[in-house]
C-alpha cells in the first residue's frame, strides 16, 4: 500500500456516494465525509455493532477500481463480538474499526443505514378475480381399523376424490413426512392445501381457513414484496428493500459484466446476495403480521431478464452480447426450496415469462395489470428505472423495447444525488423572475411533514428531474442543456470551471455544503431522457403512428414524477397532461395478479408471445432520434400540450 498521504477511491452502495478519502480514514468517517450516512449509537466505542458494512471483492469496471477486504486494516478481536465467522468470510467489517488502505466498494446493509431508503412500491388497489393455484380442503376421515387398514395418503386420496373430483393426486415429499402426525393430532380431521388441484403441498390438523402467498418484483435497484391472502385476495403486508446486488453494479449491463469478469464467483455472489436479502424480506414481512415464513405456500416472481436469470442461477452473460438470447422465454414452476427461498418447504415459485432481450417478466407483469392488448387507444407504457422499458400499441399490435437510462434518474452519478431517503429533495420549484428556489424534502418516517421539517442532504431522482425541468422553464439553461451565459443570478456559481445552480445553500443543508445541479448533472439527465424518448419515437415509427392517445407511467419512480415536469423535460412524446397517468408498481401488481389468478398466468404467456420486440441497437434511425432528443424538450418535435407552460 502507498503512504499515509495517499488518497483512495471509495464507493458506497446503495446510496451511490463516492469520492476520494485520505488513507487511514475509517469507513465510518468516510461515509460522513461523502454523505453516505451509516448508523452508530455508541459514539464509535465499538460496542454497538450498528455500523456493520460489507467490503466487496473484485474489479468494478464502472468505477475502474479493484476492491478487496485486504484494502482495509486487519480484522480485530473487537469485531468478533458483532461479526460471525460466516459474515467475516463474506467481507463484513465494522465501519468504526476498518481503516481504508486501498480502493473500496462498500455495501451498507439495510439495518446499518441512518436514513433508510424510501422504496415507494406500495400495492395499488386493483380488482383481481380470485382463482389461486392453492386451494384448501377440509376433510373428516374415518379412523383406520384392522378391517380398514388403508394407508394415510391413500385414505386422504379416497376421501378427497368423490367430494372434490380432483384427478390423480401427488404429494410433496416434505408434506408426506408431516401427514401421519397431522392426521392423528387432528383426530383424523385435517386441512390440505392443493396446488393446481394435483399436488398436496401442506397439511394441518383440524380446520384452517386462510393461506398465504408472496408476490415479488425483483427490480435492478429495488425489490418489493406483497404478502397476500390466497383465499381472500387482500394484501396483508408489503415491504421492500434495496437490491443488494447494487454493490456489484448499478445497472443491468454492469451486473452482466460483473458476472463475466468474475467467472468463478460473480454469479454466485450476486445470486447469494439477492437470496439473502429476499429471505430477510420474507422474515420481516411475515413477522410484522404474526405469521412465519412457513405460512407462505406460493411465490410469484417478476423481474427484468437479467434479474430473472440471476435469481434462477442462470449465467446472464449471453444476454450481454448480440443477439441477446435468454436461456428460456416461457413461464416456470420451481420449488421455492430449489431457489433457496426460506418459505414453506413444499411451496411453488411461479416465474412469469419474459418477452425478449432485456424486456423481461416485469414487463409481462405490467401488461397483465394494464392490459393495453385489450384496448383501442394507442397506449405508451413507460416503466422508468435503471433500465427503461417501453410498450406501445393496442389490441391490434403491441411493440416493446428496452433502453439503458442508467442510474442518473435515481440520483446516482449526480453530484448532489442520493437515493430516495429522508433528507432527499424530491420536489423543486424555481421562480422564473427571481430564481428563488422552493423545495420539498422527504421526511423521516413518523416525523413532521412540514416543508423544512428535515434538512436536505441531496437530490433524489424526482428531485433531479424537477430541478432540470425547472432550470429550463425558468430560462437558466438553454434547449441544448447549457447554462445560459451572462445571467445575473446569485445562485449560479462556478466550481472547477463549470457552472452549477444552488438548490439549497450550505447553511440550510444537513451536510454543510451547497446542494447543487451541475452542468454534468444536466448532461446525465439529458442522456437518460434522450434514451427513453428515442426508444418511444422508434416504436411510434414502427407502429406507423405520429402520436399516442395515453401515456402510462409505471414503476415506483414513475409514480413520483410530476407529469408536467416529465413533459417539459421531454421524457416521452407529447400527450395531453390529463391523459398521462401514474399507476404505481404495475410490475408488482402483475405479480400479485399471477399469484391470485392462475388463469392470468396463461394470459401472461400468450401476451408475452404476441409482443414484438424492437432491438434499438439494430435500428439505423435510433441514433438520429437520440441526438434530437438530447434537446429540452426536443430539437424538432412539437409539444402543443405545453402551450402556456413554457414561455419560449
Amino acid at each position: 500500500m502507498a503512504g499515509e498521504d495517499s488518497r483512495w477511491q471509495i464507493v458506497f452502495q446503495p446510496s451511490g456516494r463516492r469520492g476520494q478519502v485520505k488513507a487511514g480514514t475509517t469507513v465510518l468517517e468516510a461515509s460522513r465525509e461523502l454523505g453516505a450516512e451509516i448508523e452508530t449509537i455508541c459514539g464509535e466505542k465499538r460496542v454497538c455493532g450498528k455500523c456493520k458494512v460489507r467490503v466487496e471483492s473484485g474489479f468494478f469496471e464502472r468505477y475502474g477500481i479493484e476492491s478487496n477486504p485486504s484494502h482495509t486494516s486487519p480484522f480485530t478481536q473487537e469485531e468478533t463480538k458483532h461479526i460471525s465467522t460466516w459474515e467475516k468470510a463474506r467481507g463484513y467489517r465494522l465501519g468504526c474499526v476498518a481503516r481504508i488502505q486501498g480502493h473500496l466498494v462498500v455495501f451498507v446493509p439495510e439495518e446499518s443505514r441512518t436514513g433508510k431508503q424510501v422504496v415507494r412500491k406500495a400495492a395499488t388497489q386493483r380488482a383481481i378475480d380470485l382463482h389461486p393455484s392453492i386451494r384448501l380442503f377440509y376433510l373428516e376421515l374415518e379412523e383406520p381399523t384392522l378391517s380398514d387398514p388403508l394407508g394415510d395418503l391413500d385414505r386422504v386420496r379416497r376421501r378427497l376424490l368423490p367430494d372434490h373430483g380432483t384427478g390423480p393426486l401427488a404429494i410433496d415429499y416434505h408434506t408426506l413426512l408431516e401427514l401421519p402426525g397431522a392426521l392423528r393430532q387432528g383426530s383424523w380431521k385435517v386441512t390440505l392445501a392443493l396446488w393446481q388441484d394435483r399436488e398436496i403441498v401442506a397439511v394441518w390438523p383440524g380446520r384452517v381457513d386462510s393461506c398465504f402467498g408472496l408476490a415479488v418484483d425483483i427490480g435492478t435497484t429495488t425489490v418489493a414484496a406483497y404478502l397476500c391472502r390466497l383465499d381472500g385476495g387482500e394484501v396483508v403486508a408489503a415491504d421492500s428493500m434495496m437490491n443488494p446486488q447494487v454493490a456489484m453494479g448499478e445497472d443491468v449491463m454492469s451486473r452482466i459484466t460483473y458476472a463475466m469478469s468474475h467467472p468463478e464467483v460473480g454469479l454466485e455472489r450476486m445470486r447469494g446476495a439477492l437470496v439473502e436479502g429476499l429471505n430477510k424480506l420474507v422474515r420481516s414481512i411475515t413477522s410484522g403480521v404474526k405469521l412465519t415464513p412457513r405460512d407462505i405456500l406460493e411465490v410469484a416472481l417478476v423481474g427484468n431478464t437479467a434479474m430473472h436469470h440471476i435469481i434462477l442461477g442462470i449465467d446472464p452473460q449471453h444476454l450481454g452480447v448480440s443477439p441477446f438470447i435468454p436461456a428460456v422465454h416461457g413461464p416456470l414452476n420451481i420449488k421455492a426450496r430449489d431457489l433457496d427461498l426460506q418459505v414453506h418447504p413444499a411451496a411453488n415459485a411461479h416465474v412469469l415469462p419474459i418477452e425478449a432481450g432485456f424486456v423481461g417478466a416485469d414487463n409481462v407483469g405490467v401488461l397483465i395489470a394494464e392490459e393495453p392488448q385489450n384496448q383501442d387507444d394507442i397506449v405508451l407504457i413507460v416503466d422508468i428505472g435503471t433500465n427503461g422499458e417501453l410498450v406501445l400499441g393496442n389490441r391490434h399490435r403491441l411493440l416493446a423495447t428496452s433502453c439503458a437510462t442508467g442510474p442518473a434518474l435515481e440520483g446516482a452519478h449526480i453530484k448532489s444525488g442520493m437515493r430516495a431517503a429522508p433528507g432527499a429533495i424530491e420536489r423543486v420549484h424555481i421562480a422564473p423572475q427571481t430564481f428563488e428556489v422552493d423545495y420539498r424534502v422527504i421526511p423521516r418516517e413518523g416525523g413532521s411533514q412540514g416543508r423544512r421539517a428535515v434538512k436536505p442532504r441531496g437530490l433524489c431522482g424526482s428531485g433531479i428531474i424537477d430541478g432540470v425541468a425547472e432550470l429550463y422553464r425558468a430560462g437558466i439553461i438553454e434547449r441544448s442543456g447549457r447554462f445560459r451565459k451572462g445571467l445575473a443570478c446569485p445562485r449560479l456559481v462556478t466550481v472547477e470551471g463549470q457552472p452549477e445552480f444552488v438548490i439549497a445553500r450550505a447553511d440550510e443543508s444537513a451536510i454543510g455544503k451547497d446542494i447543487t445541479i451541475s452542468q454534468g448533472d444536466v448532461r446525465n439527465v439529458q442522456l437518460a431522457k434522450a434514451a427513453l424518448y428515442a426508444g418511444a419515437r422508434m416504436l411510434l415509427d414502427k407502429l406507423g403512428v405520429d402520436k399516442v392517445d395515453r401515456v402510462v407511467l409505471a414503476g415506483a419512480f414513475g409514480s413520483y414524477i410530476e407529469p408536467q415536469k416529465a413533459l417539459v423535460l421531454g421524457l416521452f412524446p407529447d400527450c395531453p397532461l390529463d391523459r398521462i397517468r401514474a399507476v404505481g408498481n404495475a410490475a408488482g401488481d402483475g405479480a400479485r395478479i399471477a399469484l391470485l389468478n392462475r388463469y392470468k398466468r396463461r394470459e401472461a404467456e400468450d401476451v408475452a408471445r404476441r409482443v414484438e420486440y424492437v432491438e434499438l441497437t439494430l435500428e439505423p434511425d435510433f441514433q438520429r432520434h437520440f441526438v434530437e432528443a438530447m434537446h429540452i424538450p426536443h430539437m424538432k418535435d412539437s409539444f402543443p400540450s405545453l402551450k402556456g407552460i413554457l414561455n419560449e
